[in-house]
């Protein structure tokens, strides 16, 4: 996620091995640099390491805090004094775009509390993060989230601990770590989406920047894994907040501008010249050719799966469901949808869920139908179960939060308004609960009732750096949100962290 290969090599780093990996040659003419996890595993790795070393000298890097006694083992185990340097640097984290890092974890919570080791993963995942960005935050909390209470003191926890290590150089305003529970909003992860990132997680599934197309039809051996990263990827980086219909535009406006560029076949090639001009040219054709290919390929494959399971109609009722408050109408929509045998399993499954978590409590709930409906088609009853444990999972009975019926007059004419308007997409109508929070946080309207400081000291002034975290995951759609607020708020700077990014499946 940090380096390309040919970006890594360019630095002159030329082999690239796992601690782990067994049967390593002794190469005595490298230097090593070794950037691991300050875990127990790793520590006893690169003890062993050190008493039978491969390589000339070692330079060694731990993403976050190491404690002295893992160092004095290191110290013991060195006993040819190959190791040049031990130092911390805080990269205990996935940066996946600019504004938002994940801890790659799945499944961080049994019921309402969290695992141990992943809150302690957790916990040195956000420190590692406070100390990489230079913030010592006060810090807030969902009142409602017990596991979020949790995580709240044990960050504090470590910063009081390692005092030293967060003495920063104080701001006028402090900065402030907000913990949320992924749980308060359970429909945004369950929505398709229709910006480009945003799209590909939910259809293709990103994995590290990376994209497996090898179940697409008739697929190239060359296009069967690709990877997305703005860092390098122009064509990504301009146009992953964009929507679907602009990306096809800008494909088409990409392809032109490629057959423009082609070098022409016959292109003669007879003066000294014309050859160092072809030479120079062809690494950034090579590179553009590779960009057009992948995301003609990327954009092609969204399309086919769009048309092949009627997303246009399935998003429109998901939109209806999460947005509108028409029960008869969308419980006729979901029935019309499952009667549809084009209506794949997991699309069956989420309308569903999206239904139970919208009208669980509604006097003629036709949820028992659905269900009925839903083991019908599949003849199982795993999808039955998922449902209930989605909505045990978020339902009304945990939101700390009101997901639904805005409470004051403000927020119920901006309702109103936004539907007179008539939306201009009816597939973006949705806008997860993280933005309306952040919005109430940013003109410091968010209530300390339901969102507590941890410890005496409140923020007299607005907040100006904000990381927020979502215990249980984030989603694309919200790194859009914050990308926009990010956008629309010039002195405010919201960084967004999530135990893992979800889409619908996962």
């Amino acid at each position: 996620v940090v380096y390309t290969q040919s970006e890594i090599l360019q630095r002159e780093v030329y082999l690239f091995e796992r601690l782990d990996s067994p049967n390593r040659e002794p190469m005595k003419h490298l230097k090593a640099i070794c950037f691991l996890r300050p875990t127990k595993e790793n520590v006893e790795l690169l003890v062993q390491e050190l008493r039978r070393p491969k390589y000339s000298v070692y330079f060694i890097y731990f993403s976050n805090v190491i404690s002295k006694s893992d160092v004095k083992a290191l110290a013991e185990a060195d006993e040819q004094e190959v190791v040049a340097e031990v130092q911390e640097f805080y990269g205990d984290y996935i940066a996946v775009n600019p504004h938002v890092f994940s801890l790659n974890l799945l499944g961080c919570c049994r019921g309402r509390s969290w695992e141990p080791a992943q809150l302690t993963r957790t916990t040195q995942g956000l420190t590692a993060l406070l100390l990489s960005l230079k913030k010592c935050p006060m810090i807030r909390y969902q009142l409602s989230s017990e596991p979020a209470k949790r995580l709240a003191e044990c960050v504090k926890q470590v910063i009081t601990k390692e005092y030293e290590l967060f003495d920063f150089r104080r701001t006028e305003v402090p900065p402030l770590l907000l913990i949320l529970d992924r749980s308060d909003d359970a429909i945004t992860p369950l929505l398709n989406q229709w910006t480009y990132q945003a799209m590909v997680h939910e259809l293709l599934g990103i994995n590290n920047n990376r994209i497996d197309l090898s179940r697409v039809p008739g697929i190239s051996k060359d296009l069967r894994e690709v990877v997305l990263s703005a860092e390098n990827d122009e064509f990504y980086a301009n146009n992953m907040y964009l929507n679907f219909a602009e990306i096809g535009t800008n494909i088409k406006n990409l392809m032109e501008d490629f057959q423009r560029r082609k070098p022409k076949e016959q292109q003669k090639l007879e003066s000294i010249a014309d050859m160092k001009a072809f030479v120079e040219n062809y690494p950034q054709f090579k590179k553009m050719s590779g960009t057009v290919s992948k995301h003609v390929t990327v954009v092609g494959e969204l399309s086919r799966l769009v048309a092949e399971r009627n997303l246009l109609e399935v998003s429109e009722v998901e939109q209806e469901l999460a947005c509108q408050s028409d029960h008869s109408s969308a419980l006729q929509s979901v029935r019309r949808l499952l009667q549809s045998p084009r209506l794949s399993e997991l699309d069956a499954a989420r309308l569903v869920m999206l239904y139970a978590l919208r009208y669980e409590r509604h006097g003629s709930s036709g949820l028992p139908a659905l269900l009925e409906e839903l083991r019908s088609r599949g003849g199982t009853d795993r999808y039955r179960k998922l449902v209930a444990a989605v909505v045990e999972y978020g339902g009304k009975q945990v939101r700390g939060s009101d997901l639904f019926s805005p409470k004051d007059a403000v927020a119920i004419t901006k309702q109103f308004l936004k539907g007179l308007k008539g939306i201009e997409n009816v597939y973006t109508q949705h806008q997860p609960l993280l933005q309306e929070t952040l919005d109430q946080l940013i003109k410091g309207k968010l209530k300390d009732s339901q969102y507590p400081y941890l410890g005496p000291n409140t923020l007299r002034d607005r907040p100006q750096d904000i990381i927020v975290f979502l215990i249980g995951g984030a989603t694309y759609e919200e790194a859009l949100a914050v990308f926009n607020l990010n956008r629309s708020n010039p002195g405010v700077r919201i960084v967004l962290g999530g135990t893992t990014i979800h889409n619908t499946r996962r």
